[in-house]
C-alpha cells in the first residue's frame, strides 16, 4: 500500500546543474528543530529521519541538527548560521518557522529550505505536510471502542488548522462507533511544556476522561494516563516505554522517505520546489503498536480503516457534519476538499467548547 517516497520524489524532480555535488564535497544538510530530542516524540521521528539519511547516503552528506529553536528571530539567527557555514538544504520542522524561512531564503537563494508543515513555498523553498487526520480518526475509533465514560480528553497546543483537523477527525472516528462520546479539550498555546501537558492531562481525566489524546511535544499525557490507570493515544512515535500499560495505539509519523527524496535531488542537482501533502497511503501516517489491553476485535478493525484510508475508501471529513453550536458544515455523501481541510476553523459536534 505504501509506496515509496524517495523514488517517487527524486523522479519528479527537473535537473539543476548548479546543486550537484562533488565526489570529494559532502553535501552539508541542516536540520532546525522546534523542541529538544526526547526519547519519542515529534522532534524524535525527525531526528529520526535525519539519522536515516545519514545512513542511506554515507559520506556524501554531513548533517547538522540544532534542536529547541524557538519560532521567530531565533530561527533566522539559526537559519541565517546554517546557510553561512556552508549549509546547502535545511530542514525545518514546525509550523512556526514559515516566516523566518522565507526570510532567510531571500538572503540565500543558492539555499534550498524544506520547510515541513509551512503553508508556503518559495523558489528555493519546498513544503511538506502530513495528513495527521487520518491517524487520528483511526485513534477515535479505538478511543470509542475503549471508553467507558464516553468521554475522551484532547490536550492541544495551538488551535492551528492542522490541530483542528486533529481534534474534530478524532472526534468523528469516536463518533462513528459510539455516538455518545464527548471529547474535550484543554488549550495550552504551547508545543513543549511537559509540566503543563502533564498538568492538562490530569485535569481532563479529574473531568471524567478516560481515554487521552495530544498534540503536543512531550510524553507527559501518557505518561500521567499511566499513573492513573487511563488510555492514551501516543502521537508521532510508539510511546509505550513510558506508558506500557495506558498506551491504547500509536499514531506514528515517518518522514525519512521523503527527505531521502529531497537529498537525492540535491546530491543530483535535481532539487526543484515541491509541495507535497502524504497520508496513509504515502506510508507517512500510521497506526498500530497497540498497548495490551486492546483487544484482537479492536485492532482487526482499526487496521481495516486504515486499509481503507489508504485506499481511498474511506475518507474522515464525509458529510453530514455540524460544528459544536449545530451549524451546519457539510451535507450528507459530500467530501471536504483539501482546502476547506487546510482552512478548518472550527470545531465538530461533539466537541466541546469553544476556540481560544
Amino acid at each position: 500500500m505504501y509506496k515509496n517516497l524517495a523514488a517517487a520524489f527524486a523522479a519528479a524532480c527537473f535537473f539543476i546543474p548548479a546543486l550537484a555535488q562533488t565526489a570529494t564535497a559532502p553535501l552539508k544538510v541542516g536540520y532546525v528543530y522546534v523542541t529538544p530530542v526526547t526519547q519519542a516524540g515529534w522532534t524524535r521521528q525527525h531526528d529520526t529521519a535525519r539519522r536515516e539519511v545519514e545512513a542511506a547516503f554515507g559520506p556524501r552528506v554531513a548533517t547538522t541538527a540544532v534542536a529547541d529553536v524557538p519560532e521567530g528571530a531565533d530561527a533566522e539567527r539559526v537559519l541565517r548560521d546554517l546557510a553561512q557555514q556552508g549549509h546547502r538544504l535545511i530542514f525545518t520542522t514546525s509550523f512556526g518557522y514559515a516566516r523566518p524561512v522565507q526570510k532567510v531564503a531571500q538572503e540565500f537563494p543558492q539555499v534550498r529550505f524544506e520547510c515541513l508543515t509551512c503553508p508556503e513555498g518559495a523558489a528555493n523553498v519546498a513544503t511538506a505536510n502530513a495528513r495527521y487526520y487520518e491517524g487520528r480518526y483511526l485513534a477515535g475509533i479505538a478511543a470509542g471502542r475503549m471508553s467507558q465514560s464516553h468521554v475522551a480528553g484532547y490536550v492541544a497546543g495551538f488551535p492551528i488548522p492542522e490541530v483542528l483537523q486533529g481534534i474534530n477527525a478524532f472526534t468523528l472516528g469516536m463518533r462513528s462507533v459510539d455516538p455518545k462520546a464527548q471529547v474535550k479539550v484543554v488549550w495550552l498555546n504551547e508545543w513543549f511544556d511537559p509540566a503543563r501537558e502533564r498538568e492538562a492531562a490530569l485535569t481532563l481525566i479529574n473531568q471524567g476522561a478516560d481515554v487521552l489524546a495530544f498534540h503536543t511535544g512531550s510524553t507527559a499525557v501518557m505518561s500521567a494516563a499511566e499513573e492513573r490507570s487511563k488510555l492514551a493515544i501516543a502521537y508521532h512515535s510508539d510511546m509505550r516505554a513510558v506508558a506500557p500499560q495506558a498506551q491504547l495505539l500509536a499514531v506514528t509519523h515517518h518522514w525519512a522517505d521523503y527527505e531521502k527524496g529531497r537529498v537525492k535531488a540535491a546530491l543530483d542537482g535535481a532539487w526543484q520546489p515541491a509541495t507535497l501533502w502524504g497520508g496513509v497511503k504515502e506510508g507517512m501516517v500510521r497506526v498500530g503498536d497497540f498497548g495490551p489491553k486492546v483487544p484482537r476485535a479492536v485492532r482487526d478493525e482499526v487496521l481495516a480503516r486504515q486499509r481503507d484510508i489508504g485506499a481511498g475508501r474511506l475518507h474522515p471529513f464525509t458529510g453530514p457534519l455540524l460544528d459544536n453550536t449545530g451549524r451546519p458544515q457539510l451535507a450528507h455523501g459530500q467530501r471536504l476538499s483539501d482546502a476547506q481541510i487546510v482552512g478548518m476553523n472550527w470545531l465538530v459536534d461533539g466537541v466541546q467548547g469553544k476556540l481560544p
